[in-house]
């Protein structure tokens, strides 16, 4: 009896001492990334409701404009250098990009935190800042306000997911890897069509929760591309060197900018915004996000950070 209760007293004390390891290392990071967003950052962009400014990277092409424009959002690690490269990549495409940081000066590279950032970040206050971010967008003199998408990286994706049925006037979507909703109801808030693409070999998101979208949209009668690559993994698409080197990230790459141009230019969208805006349960899901810590930090998506 002595044995057992010694062994669990000792799982136990693993179990805090692993605990307190984490915790510790997410605050050691906090103090020693405190100014790393100043490295990828060159915009404030003006609280248009209660919160504060929205500190952002924009990306803009050259000439006078009116230019399409893009809200970028990046994975769960934060803003970054990689999704600078990326707003800067399709900038040169012609696109005003914008890439907010959504989680208030938090950016890392530590998968604790990410998840730490994610956790303490509601849907809320993301929309709030976004919808500032969507007003000084549009009101800028070389972006036409009636073509603005959204697009996102993981946490993006869904991010952007979200935030297509909270505001009724983007012309677009984009989903990279995000978790889906799968509410047809829901979906049918969505103002625009939308691009989705996954990995044929993420764990993280099950192909049959794909499929299960893709279903949804159909029966919520939103144009739509779904793209599964296969054998691809999480965050497959990594930078703009790999974009440009070719192979299954050019060609995804390719996808966005085809999708974009069919539903950025021409003369009028091509599906109408709903001027609903219903709530949607976003919740916090957390096998998905186990299996994201699993998918980055042993699984065939580590290999990208």
């Amino acid at each position: 009896m002595k044995t057992v209760r010694r062994i669990l007293i000792g799982i136990l004390l693993l179990i805090g001492g692993f605990a307190v390891f984490l915790v510790g290392s997410v605050l050691v990071d906090m103090v020693l990334g405190a100014n790393r967003l100043a490295a990828v950052t060159n915009t404030t962009i003006p609280a248009s409701g209660g919160g504060p400014d929205v500190r952002a990277y924009v990306a803009v092409p050259p000439g006078e404009g009116p230019f399409p424009a893009v809200i970028m959002i990046h994975e769960f690690y934060g803003l970054n250098q990689s999704i600078v490269g990326k707003a800067q990549g399709l900038a040169e495409e012609g696109y005003v990009v914008v890439a907010p940081d959504t989680f208030r000066g938090s950016t890392t590279s530590w998968i604790p935190r990410a998840i730490f950032q994610v956790i303490t970040t509601p849907v809320e206050r993301v929309n709030q800042d976004l919808d500032s971010v969507f007003t000084w967008l549009a009101s800028q003199p070389n972006v036409n306000p009636k073509r603005i998408a959204i697009m996102g990286f993981c946490y993006g994706g869904r991010t952007s997911l979200l935030y297509s049925l909270h505001n009724p006037n983007l012309a677009a979507t984009v989903v990279f890897y995000g978790l889906p909703v799968t509410d047809a109801e829901a979906l049918r808030q969505l103002p625009g069509p939308l691009l989705g693409i996954f990995g044929g070999a993420d764990q993280s998101i099950p192909l049959e929760q794909v499929r299960a979208f893709e279903t949804a949209l159909q029966q919520a009668g939103v144009p739509h591309e779904i793209t599964i690559y296969d054998g691809q993994p999480h965050a497959f698409v990594t930078d703009m060197e790999s974009i440009r080197a070719g192979g299954v990230q050019g060609q995804a790459w390719a996808q966005l900018l085809s999708f974009l141009e069919r539903s950025l230019r021409g003369d009028s969208p091509y599906y109408q915004p709903s001027a609903a805006d219903l709530p949607v349960k976003a919740g916090f899901d957390w096998h998905y996000y186990w299996m994201l810590v699993y998918e980055h930090a042993f699984g065939s998506a580590s290999h990208a950070h």
